[in-house]
């Protein structure tokens, strides 16, 4: 007879067209801990698809309920910030109330993320439009954390995202740098990020979050699982208790 307690189960809310998220996920997830998924229809990363993607998130929280998930995670940035602050919290009370377990968003993570590395200046890079960037930027920034500089490379399709090889982030994570930022952010789940942190916190001495990266991190403490998870950065090697 098997154990539920011995396993801890993540709900992932996803949009419909990631292609990288689940992977990346699996790569990282620890021993004893299994990944399932629903999803939210998203093509383009727009204003108006941002604003969309969120309508079925109750039914789909529900969905994930199903599965006897012990939290549930909306792994989306552009989608969990677009409004400004507190709209973060807004869909976490929706996912929980329909759901009835806890949850967390993208957006609530990295910012959770960067108050317990103390980083309080940071840089931003995207893979997105220069908007949508600027629009991520905002929330960060109201929420108490100065973006010094941030970049993008300009794609409105996420399929076309899912396609960027990891080293783009590599090269734009490396190109936004400067001294006075104390972390480096990588912003969009369908973005390939996560082999390419332990490289460029190497060569810029300084930690780098991803929105996947955090995504893990955040809704794992939420399920109870705290032992460190080596190979994907600072964050998810020295800060899961």
């Amino acid at each position: 007879m098997s154990d539920r307690k011995a396993r801890i189960r993540i709900g992932l809310l996803l949009p419909s067209s990631n292609t990288t998220q689940e992977t990346e996920f699996n790569r990282i997830l620890p021993d004893g801990v299994s990944l399932h998924v629903a999803r939210l229809p998203l093509r383009n990363v727009d204003p108006a698809s941002t604003a969309r993607i969120v309508e079925d998130i109750e039914t789909e929280s529900r969905k994930l309920a199903d599965a006897d998930v012990d939290a549930i995670v909306l792994a989306a940035t552009a989608p969990s910030s677009r409004n400004g602050i507190g709209y973060d919290q807004a869909l976490i009370r929706r996912i929980e109330t329909a759901s009835g377990r806890r949850a967390t968003t993208a957006s609530t993570a990295s910012i959770q993320a960067l108050q317990v590395l103390g980083a309080d200046r940071i840089v931003m890079a995207g893979p997105w439009s220069e908007a949508t960037n600027a629009s991520a930027a905002a929330f960060i920034e109201a929420s108490g954390v100065e973006v010094l500089g941030h970049r993008a490379l300009g794609h409105v399709s996420n399929l076309e995202i899912g396609l960027l090889d990891a080293d783009t982030a590599l090269d734009l994570g490396q190109a936004v740098d400067r001294p006075d930022a104390q972390a480096i952010m990588l912003a969009c789940g369908n973005w390939l990020t996560l082999g390419i942190v332990d490289r460029l916190e190497a060569a810029a001495g300084k930690p780098v979050l991803t929105t996947n990266q955090v995504s893990l991190w955040a809704v794992l403490r939420l399920a109870g699982h705290h032992a460190p998870v080596f190979g994907w950065g600072r964050l998810l090697r020295a800060f899961m208790g």
